[in-house]
């Protein structure tokens, strides 16, 4: 390693997951051209890596947020491309990152020449958290409720949210606690209600969730207005339907979701209240990786045998935020949501937001972790294709992480307490 090069991390080595980072090298020759690679290990111990080659300045300096890479796993200016573009080496390997007392760990290293197997010439580890200093964390086994609260430093009262993951991935803690950093007391919540997460799913009960509103909403830090929910994939069509069935919702993020239940029967005071909406296996094709396409495998929710499956969400009094990838190969993300936005607008509501991704995937997470484009699916058993273009993806969660804070705040905090959430 030379003496001579040195590597930086701006405006420190410490922060949280979702805060940029400014990557800055000195001490190169003029105009040299070097490898920048990245290195990070997710919580199943799976190596992920990424490398993009630059050509320093007149100066012999290198940063990444003005730099463009030349080659590797990006091209362009992209300031945070080393972390968004880590891959592992094996195919449909999703970057699992969901337990929030370890920080997300990346190593960056610098090289000489283009090829990346050139000398060492400086390296730095940036620690990214996914906790913030007093943010509590609680594990809750309270009756039928599985999960963990994340709640904000001070007094309160915090608005509330409850945080329901993909089916198959079980108790994530990445999105609530990084939400909970942001001023927000948030449960994710374990979605079946029992200990054993893996046993195969055959129904759906509303009550689990009604029991899990109740304990969130009697909180003594808990604002009085209501709770929120945030969801994706087949748990955005169940928050549609808790938001609609259910009282107390006041805001529903809903990430690439159908319009009907879909896979699973859905249940409320023991009688079946949606039927689900099941796949044709003959529309799903295979991409070039291996991987399947199921985008439009999904049997139409607007044909009159799939009534039962439709969620009646004219019906629900909160607000709600649909979000859709043009990109999502996992189903029709778009089309789902246009046609939820005009179920509503024929009954008169005008109590939503659509926001539209053009060329990013499935997988909308928290920025600057790693892009997935295929992974195992739970329902399907087998590896799925996301879709999506990398660096629109990753445009497309940063934009997105703020816009969910954004409605929160606006639908959650009432005027006089807005002060006191410090969103």
């Amino acid at each position: 390693m030379s003496s001579l090069v040195r590597m930086r991390l701006l405006p420190s080595a410490q922060c949280l997951y979702t805060q940029p980072v400014r990557v800055l090298v000195d001490g190169l020759r003029s105009s040299q051209v070097v490898t920048m690679k990245a290195r990070a290990t997710d919580d199943k111990g799976v190596p992920f890596h990424a490398s993009a080659v630059y050509r320093a300045d007149a100066g012999g300096a290198v940063d990444l947020g003005r730099e463009p890479s030349l080659g590797g796993s990006y091209t362009g200016v992209e300031p945070m491309g080393l972390l968004w573009s880590l891959r592992a080496d094996a195919l449909h390997t999703k970057f699992h990152k969901t337990d929030s007392r370890r920080p997300h760990v990346v190593r960056f290293s610098v090289h000489d020449g283009e090829a990346g197997a050139g000398p060492l010439l400086a390296e730095a580890t940036n620690e990214r958290r996914l906790l913030a200093d007093g943010v509590e964390r609680q594990p809750i086994k309270e009756g039928n409720i599985r999960g963990v609260l994340f709640v904000p430093p001070g007094e309160g009262p915090f608005p509330a949210v409850m945080d329901l993951y993909i089916y198959g991935d079980g108790l994530s803690e990445r999105r609530a606690s990084l939400l909970a950093n942001c001023g927000l007391m948030v449960l994710t919540l374990a979605l079946y209600g029992h200990d054993d997460q893996s046993k195969k799913v055959t129904k759906l009960h509303l009550d689990y969730f009604e029991e899990a509103i109740q304990l969130l909403r009697k909180h003594p830090k808990a604002m009085d207005s209501g709770v929120g929910l945030i969801s994706i994939s087949k748990s955005g069509d169940l928050a549609l339907s808790i938001a609609t069935h259910l009282p107390n919702v006041k805001a529903t993020v809903s990430i690439n979701c159908c319009c009907s239940n879909v896979a699973i029967p859905l249940f409320y005071r023991g009688s079946q209240i949606c039927s689900p909406l099941m796949y044709d296996v003959s529309k799903v094709t295979v991409t070039k990786s291996g991987a399947l396409n199921v985008k439009h495998s999904l049997h139409d929710p607007l044909a009159p045998e799939n009534e039962g499956s439709l969620i009646p969400i004219e019906r629900a009094t909160g607000r709600f935020l649909f979000v859709a990838a043009e990109d999502d190969l996992n189903w029709d993300s778009c089309l789902f949501a246009d046609q939820m936005t005009e179920r509503l607008r024929r009954q008169g509501k005008d109590n939503f937001e659509k926001v539209v991704y053009p060329v990013a995937g499935h997988y909308l997470e928290p920025p600057f972790g790693p892009y997935c484009p295929s992974s195992f699916h739970g329902v399907v058993g087998a590896p799925v294709a996301w879709g999506g273009e990398p660096k629109a993806h990753a445009k497309a969660e940063m934009h997105l992480w703020n816009k969910i804070q954004e409605f929160f705040r606006t639908h959650l905090v009432p005027e006089a307490g807005a002060a006191k959430a410090r969103l």
